[in-house]
């Protein structure tokens, strides 16, 4: 099952990503549209980033990307931002299409 996904909706959200804010449970996400690099500066705990191109097909997968990492996805469009794990257990992989249904 995917996780539920709260997309950033302002430049600010997402520059701000995860940083200042709790970690994410299972089956929670964070998706950063547009976007094709994440960083870990700042936090205290590890992440999955599943990295998406304009259809939303899965094109780079960074599991458990520990604190104070760069990361980029070149082709990218959007990141999912997921807790370190999470898309081993959702079954994520790359070449996956994410699809997205309104709650």
């Amino acid at each position: 099952m995917l996780p539920t996904v709260q997309q950033t909706t302002t430049p600010l959200e997402r520059m701000r990503g995860l940083l200042w804010r709790p970690p994410l449970q299972p089956g929670q996400g964070l998706l950063i549209k547009p976007c094709n690099s994440v960083h870990t500066l700042g936090m205290r705990y590890a992440i999955d980033v599943v990295y998406l191109d304009r259809s939303n097909t899965v094109i780079r997968l960074v599991r458990a990307m520990r604190p104070f990492r760069l990361s980029m996805g070149f082709g990218a469009t959007a990141v999912l931002e997921l807790a370190a794990h999470e898309a081993q257990r959702c079954g994520i992989n790359v070449g996956m299409r994410l699809i997205w249904e309104d709650a």
